[in-house]
């Protein structure tokens, strides 16, 4: 194959995956959002919530592509507009995947094929030190829960939380105890050579790390927070927050595909929400909006930059 064929080749596949991935997002939210009345919009409060949440989606998407970039320079020199185009191109391929698992294999992919289990091994840490984040908010919230909502569910609920805490900080922490046994098996031997990248990931840059990620869940926690507050969602701020913390951590154990969970996100934050406010309509557009500025954007733009991807050498 010629230079020129393969060019043009290159730049028709991407073409061809924007496309699908634009109308795959297209085609959900307008389907998702068409049972919400348009007249709700003429009825919020203050705009000031809405630029507050608008302004959070950049800080959101910074905090991530600067955790990408402490991430993937452990493998390689990395600028850091390459790690957030990365980031975005991540975010475009798991819009369309079970629970976001094309994120990290989108942000590879981005990145080229050279060095690709290297950044598989660090895509893992990195994809702990968030659900790491998630948990332990969510620990909290359940918490909360089950002091002011008692309940059989909730207690079993609790006890998940606990466990998939402990095993996340084994995970996450003590990786050089767990590394060893993957050369053990044959088919991951592979892996436990590259795995020895993370020993070059030092404990302080764990830390950083697993920060940035709490700080970012204190981001989208904050989001929700001020979108329901534009809905006229009255939530007080304390229990709003224990209550938004449980709502991210309950849609990070559900199975789910992004583009598809709008529905299952309203109702659980009409389920967790009711609690507070008869307002059903103002927690689903605001349900809708925390997944529009943190899905759904950046996607698209994730989806666009599809088209410099080099897919093929």
């Amino acid at each position: 194959m010629n230079k020129n064929t393969k060019i043009w080749l290159k730049y028709i596949a991407g073409a061809a995956i924007l496309l699908l991935l634009l109308w795959s997002i297209y085609v959900q939210v307008t389907k998702q959002l068409a049972g919400i009345n348009a007249n709700l919009w003429k009825q919020t409060g203050p705009t000031g919530y809405l630029l507050l949440c608008i302004g959070l989606m950049f800080v959101n998407v910074l905090l991530e592509s600067g955790k990408w970039f402490l991430l993937s320079n452990s493998v390689e020199p990395l600028s850091y507009f390459r790690a957030l185009c990365s980031y975005l191109t991540g975010m475009a391929c798991s819009i369309i995947t079970p629970n976001r698992i094309g994120d990290y294999p989108g942000r590879i992919l981005y990145l080229g094929r050279s060095n690709t289990f290297r950044y598989v091994n660090v895509s893992i840490l990195g994809a702990m030190s968030q659900l790491s984040a998630i948990f332990l908010f969510g620990l909290a919230g359940l918490v909360y829960y089950n002091i002011a909502f008692p309940a059989i569910i909730a207690k079993m609920a609790l006890g998940l939380c606990l466990v998939g805490n402990i095993f996340i900080a084994v995970v996450y922490w003590r990786f050089e105890t767990w590394l060893p046994g993957m050369g053990k098996i044959k088919w991951l031997r592979r892996f436990a050579i590259y795995g020895r990248l993370l020993n070059r990931v030092t404990t302080r840059k764990q830390i950083i790390i697993l920060g940035v990620s709490i700080l970012r869940f204190s981001v989208f926690t904050a989001q929700y927070l001020f979108l329901l507050e534009w809905m006229n969602v009255n939530v007080p701020l304390a229990e709003g927050f224990f209550m938004a913390a449980l709502f991210f951590w309950v849609m990070a154990v559900i199975p789910s595909i992004a583009l598809a969970e709008l529905g299952i996100r309203g109702n659980v934050s009409l389920y967790l929400f009711h609690h507070f406010s008869s307002n059903t309509v103002g927690m689903l557009a605001a349900t809708s909006g925390i997944w529009l500025l943190n899905l759904v954007l950046p996607s698209i733009l994730g989806s666009i930059l599809i088209m410099r991807m080099r897919l093929l050498n």
